[in-house]
């Protein structure tokens, strides 16, 4: 199956893009290229752009202790496992406890060096990071490919219980709904929402199944149109054909 996940507030989409950036300058940093590694840097400068808005980290601790509260009051609850409950509580308390250790601005530390933020600014001029414009970084992309990766990490690692956190919240966001399945006839599928609460919803498809879906939705009703994927056309095509799909509502 392949999965789409649109959210429908500015905070899951906060979510959604870290948990994507950190995994690319992830990706990234374990290769021992250059090019890779350049990769990793730029993808991490733009993990400080998403993660520097103000009441990110504040809204973090909000969801970890609602959804701590949320699980202590399934304690002795014979139907659910002592052992996975303790378990989940544990790493929602360290991720908690880990954000509380954050001072200050995020990543402030990368804004203070100078020579990173030299790079930062060059990065976001197209063909601006060549060895004339920072030669310091082309001496710096030909060092050993640990002694980069070291250094990848050590810039990353502060900003790691912003992925952690989010992590969490994302796991149990997808967690809290349930698949249905559904067709849209000719590509159109048109859902009253009823009250429906959702902060994010999943459509999912077969993998080999030709269609892209494209998601409105108001609190009223939910809209997919199913496009054609692209092959050379200028504008997508609605699809002819009935879709079969899984669509998940997700809210905590």
């Amino acid at each position: 199956m392949i999965t789409y996940e649109y959210p429908f507030n500015e905070r899951i989409r906060t979510l959604l893009r870290l948990e994507d950036l950190f995994e690319k300058t992830a990706y990234f940093a374990q290769s021992d290229g250059a090019s890779e590694h350049h990769t990793s840097l730029v993808t991490l400068f733009e993990i400080l752009e998403v993660a520097g808005r103000a009441d990110l980290k504040m809204d973090l601790i909000q969801e970890l202790e609602r959804q701590r509260q949320t699980l202590l009051a399934f304690r002795n609850n014979p139907e659910i496992s002592e052992e996975a409950l303790s378990g989940a509580l544990y790493e929602i308390e360290q991720s908690s406890a880990a954000l509380l250790a954050m001072t200050g601005k995020i990543g402030q530390y990368l804004r203070d060096n100078d020579w990173l933020m030299g790079i930062k600014s060059r990065a976001a001029i197209p063909g601006g990071v060549c060895e004339f414009d920072l030669p310091s970084y082309h001496w710096w992309l030909h060092r050993n490919p640990d002694a980069r990766r070291d250094a990848l990490a050590g810039w990353t690692k502060p900003l790691l219980p912003m992925r952690d956190a989010s992590a969490i919240v994302l796991r149990l966001l997808r967690s809290s709904g349930r698949p249905k399945q559904h067709t849209a006839p000719n590509g159109q599928f048109q859902l009253n929402l009823g009250g429906t609460a959702a902060q994010m919803v999943r459509v999912s498809l077969a993998v080999d199944t030709p269609a892209i879906p494209e998601v409105s939705a108001n609190k009223y009703f939910l809209n997919i149109r199913f496009t054609k994927p692209p092959a050379g056309e200028i504008k997508a095509r609605v699809c002819e054909q009935d879709v079969g799909f899984e669509l998940t509502f997700c809210n905590l």
